[in-house]
């Protein structure tokens, strides 16, 4: 899902409208509509007031836009070939045909 779809949900869940949460959250109305219809992505500074807002998970928000957390960046560096196996095997997704023959 993302970051739009879940910004409405949450929104339309807590009973809020759009003119009334964009204030709290520092934004035009008109910003927050655009991000709702995925018009444009917001700042890793906004999806974090947003999780904050609605104590939502952060990291979980941030992938929504298409951004990976920091900490999940760090593994991937440091352990890119561990971290790469684990998740093929976890979600069992196969290797695609370049992946193998650069293997």
């Amino acid at each position: 899902m993302e970051f739009g779809e879940i910004l409405r949900g949450l929104r339309t869940s807590a009973g809020l409208g759009i003119k009334r949460l964009a204030p709290d959250l520092g934004v035009s109305y008109t910003y927050l509509s655009k991000l709702e219809n995925k018009d444009i992505r917001p700042s890793e500074k906004l999806v974090r007031r947003v999780a904050r807002y609605f104590d939502y998970d952060a990291d979980r928000l941030l992938m929504s836009t298409g951004r990976i957390p920091e900490e999940i960046l760090e593994i991937l560096r440091e352990h890119p070939e561990e971290a790469v196996d684990y998740l093929r095997q976890r979600f069992s997704r196969p290797q695609s045909s370049k992946a193998q023959k650069r293997g």
